[in-house]
């Protein structure tokens, strides 16, 4: 499976510190938000609960880093091509989130 970095804001963490952080923790890169390209919402279900989820997507600049940091999470992380990054990516949803950070990248 070959997802976004995405996560949940530590208690009364703002948006955007959370999205540096998880990019960070699950990358090993630092970055710096450029401009926010949108957010996706989804429900999931956990025992005895559905849980509905927003997730807010911004266009990032890596500014350092390694990926050889990351964290557990994942098995792998990769800086791909985009082209190949459209192939890889396991959710529509995700694609879509790479198709506006290319039309906002070009702004």
């Amino acid at each position: 499976m070959w997802v976004l970095p995405k996560g949940t804001p530590n208690g009364e963490e703002p948006i955007e510190e959370c999205a540096m952080r998880e990019v960070r923790e699950e990358t090993g890169l630092d970055v710096r938000i450029v401009r926010p390209i949108g957010e996706i919402e989804y429900w999931f279900a956990l025992p005895r609960r559905r849980v509905h989820k927003i997730v807010h997507f911004f266009l990032m600049e890596a500014l350092g880093g390694d990926t050889s940091r990351h964290d557990h999470e994942y098995d792998e992380v990769r800086w791909v091509p985009v082209d190949d990054a459209r192939r890889m990516l396991t959710f529509d949803t995700y694609r879509e989130m790479l198709e506006r950070a290319l039309v906002a990248e070009a702004v």
